[in-house]
C-alpha cells in the first residue's frame, strides 16, 4: 500500500513566544488562510485495548464548524521520516467515523467486525488554530499555529505547536523556511503528535526518557534507504529526549549522548557512500554537540559511582562533605552549559540541518561514480561486507587486551561500539530466523564485551578528574590536606579496580571470540 504523504515539520513553541512568532517577518508576506483564528475540535477512536496505539495508527474526526473530516494517520515510531507520514482523510457526514472509508486506508487490515464494535471516543484536543500561506522558492507551505488542549477524561494537558506543511513543491524548502523559523522564534524541533500526547495522557505515561528503538526496513532495500531509515531513527532518538534534558533529567542527557553516537557511527559505517564536503560540515557540528554534553555525563558518573559509595563508607561525614559539594557543583556547572547549548540557536540549526541532509542533502544526489552506484547497491551485501570488516578488527585488536594501554583499550571501545550498532543496525537485512538467533547471541557477547572496556574507560576518565579535583583541593589553604587525601583515596579505588575489570574484559574478548557470526 502506498499512502498519500503528509510533509510537514512540527515544532514545540513557547506560549510566550506567540506574539513574536505572530509579529515576525516570517509572516509578514505571507497571506491568512482565515480573518480569524479556527477552532478544531478532534475526537480519536480506539478500543479499550488501544489496538489501533499499539499498531502505530491514530483515527480521529475533527469538526470545523459543522464540517466533520475523518483522518487515519501512521503515526511516527522513529523509523518513519520526522517530516512524513502516511495520511489518509476524508469527509464524513457526522462526528462518528465512517469506516467504509477506512476501505484503502493502513486501518483496513484491523477492519473486523469486533474491533468495529469496540470503536469509542478515548480523548480530545481543543485547539484554536491560526493559518497562513508562504511562497517559498518554488513551493507552497502552509505555516498552522496551533494553541489548545489535549483531554482525557477528567485529565488535560496544554499544547502549543506550529506546523509547517509542504503543500506543493520541494523538501528542501520546506527545510529552508524551517530556519528561518528557528532563527526568529526559540521553536523545537518536536517528534510527538498530538495523537502521542492523548495517548500519553489517557495511560498515565509518566514521561521519560526515550530509548533507541530497533530500525525497520525490507531485506531487498537499497543502501541509501537503508541508511535514510537508520539515520532518521537516530534523529529521532536525540530530538525525543531534549525536553526532558532540558528539564534537568540526566538519564535524558545521556540517551541524546547515545542517539548522537549512534548517528555518528552510522555515518561511519556509510562514509563510502557520505563523501561530500556537506557531510564534513555536518560531522563537524555532531562532534560539537557531542563535545558539550559529555562533561556533564563524566561528572555524574564520577559523583554516583565512585564518589558517593566511599563516602558513605566514612564514619565522619565532614571530611567527605567539601568534596561531594564540589562534584555536585561541577556537575550542576556541566549541566547548565549542556543545557545552554541544546537551547542555543547553533543547536536548533544542526537539528534541522541534520534532518534536511537526511532526505536532500547533497550525498542524496553525490555525482561521485562509485557513491551513486554504491547507494543503488542491495544492502544485505554491502551489510555483510560492513559487518565482516568490523569484526576482523576487534579479533585483531583485541587478541592482546592485557598489553594495550588505555588509549588503545579506548580505541577497541570504539570499535566494539560500532560493531553492536552495525549489528543493530543491519538486522533487517539477515531476516532468517537461524540469523536472527545468531545476531541476538552475537550482541549479546559484544555488549559484554563492551560493557567490560567501557568501564575502563570510565575509570581513565574519573581518574583524570580526580587529578584536577586532587589540584584543586591541594591549592586551597584550608581544610586542603583533608580533602587531598579523600580524592586520594577515590584515585586509589579506581586504580584497584583496573586489574580485576580488565580481566573481565578478557573473558568477554574470549566469548566474543567464539561466537558465530549472523550475517555469514
Amino acid at each position: 500500500m502506498s499512502p498519500p504523504r503528509e510533509i510537514e515539520l512540527k515544532f514545540d513553541v513557547p506560549v510566550q513566544s506567540l506574539p513574536r512568532l505572530t509579529a515576525s517577518s516570517l509572516l509578514k508576506g505571507a497571506s491568512k488562510s482565515a480573518d480569524k483564528p479556527v477552532n478544531l475540535v478532534s475526537v480519536y477512536f480506539d478500543t479499550n485495548k488501544l489496538q489501533l496505539h499499539q499498531k502505530g495508527l491514530s483515527l480521529r474526526v475533527r469538526r470545523i464548524g459543522r464540517h466533520h473530516v475523518q483522518t487515519i494517520k501512521q503515526e511516527n515510531n522513529g523509523n518513519a521520516a520526522l517530516f512524513a507520514r502516511g495520511e489518509w482523510e476524508h469527509d464524513v457526514p457526522t462526528k462518528q467515523p465512517d469506516l467504509n472509508a477506512a476501505r484503502d486506508t493502513a486501518l483496513a487490515p484491523l477492519l473486523n467486525k469486533k474491533l468495529r464494535r469496540a470503536l469509542k471516543p478515548v480523548f480530545e484536543t481543543h485547539v484554536r488554530r491560526k493559518v497562513f500561506q508562504i511562497r517559498s522558492g518554488q513551493s507552497e507551505i502552509e505555516l498552522s499555529i496551533d494553541k489548545g488542549k489535549v483531554e482525557a477524561g477528567r485529565k488535560s494537558s496544554p499544547l502549543c505547536e506550529v506546523e509547517l506543511e509542504l503543500k506543493q513543491g520541494q523538501a528542501a524548502d520546506l527545510f529552508k523556511l524551517a530556519k528561518i523559523l528557528a532563527h526568529e522564534v526559540p521553536v523545537q524541533l518536536a517528534v510527538k503528535s498530538k495523537a502521542d500526547r492523548g495517548y500519553a495522557l489517557l495511560t498515565a505515561e509518566k514521561t521519560a526518557p526515550v530509548k533507541a528503538v530497533p530500525v525497520a526496513f525490507a531485506p531487498e532495500s537499497d543502501v541509501h534507504c537503508a541508511f535514510q531509515i537508520i539515520a532518521r531513527a537516530c534523529l529521532h532518538h536525540l530530538v525525543a529526549n531534549q525536553s526532558l534534558m532540558l528539564g534537568g533529567d540526566a538519564e535524558a542527557l545521556h540517551q541524546m549522548r547515545v542517539a548522537l553516537r549512534r548517528l555518528r557511527a552510522a555515518i561511519s559505517l556509510f562514509s563510502d557512500m557520505l563523501t561530500d564536503p556537506q557531510t564534513e560540515a555536518l560531522k563537524s557540528e555532531l562532534k560539537w554537540i557531542t563535545g558539550e554534553l559529555g562533561p556533564a555525563r563524566e561528572f555524574e558518573v564520577l559523583l554516583k559511582h565512585v564518589a558517593r559509595p566511599v563516602a558513605d563508607c566514612e564514619r565522619d561525614g565532614s571530611r567527605t562533605a567539601v568534596v561531594l559539594r564540589e562534584l555536585r557543583r561541577k556537575r550542576e556547572d556541566a549541566l547548565a552549559r549542556a543545557r545552554t547549548t541544546v537551547e542555543s540557536l547553533r543547536f536548533r540549526d544542526l537539528a534541522l540541518d541534520t534532518a534536511a541532509w537526511i532526505e536532500t542533502g547533497d550525498w542524496t544526489r553525490n555525482p561521485n561514480g562509485a557513491a551513486g552506484m554504491l547507494r543503488q547497491r542491495p544492502f544485505a551485501a554491502v551489510a555483510a561486507e560492513q559487518l565482516r570488516r568490523q569484526w576482523k578488527k576487534i579479533l585483531k585488536s583485541g587478541k592482546h587486551l592485557d598489553r594495550l594501554d588505555p588509549q588503545h583499550r579506548h580505541k577497541l571501545r570504539i570499535q566494539a561500539k560500532k560493531l553492536r550498532y552495525a549489528a543493530e543496525f543491519f538486522g533487517p537485512a539477515f531476516p532468517r530466523k537461524r540469523a536472527i538467533r545468531r545476531r541476538k547471541d552475537f550482541v549479546a557477547s559484544l555488549q559484554q564485551l563492551q560493557d567490560a572496556l567501557g568501564e575502563l574507560n570510565d575509570i581513565a576518565v574519573n581518574e583524570k578528574l580526580l587529578e584536577q579535583l586532587g589540584e584543586d583541593a591541594g591549592a586551597k589553604r584550608h581544610g586542603g590536606r583533608i580533602r587531598k587525601a579523600f580524592v586520594g583515596r577515590l584515585s586509589g579505588r579506581e586504580e584497584a579496580r583496573i586489574a580485576p575489570v580488565l580481566k573481565e574484559a578478557e573473558r568477554a574478548y574470549a566469548a566474543f571470540a567464539k561466537a558465530t557470526p549472523f550475517w555469514v
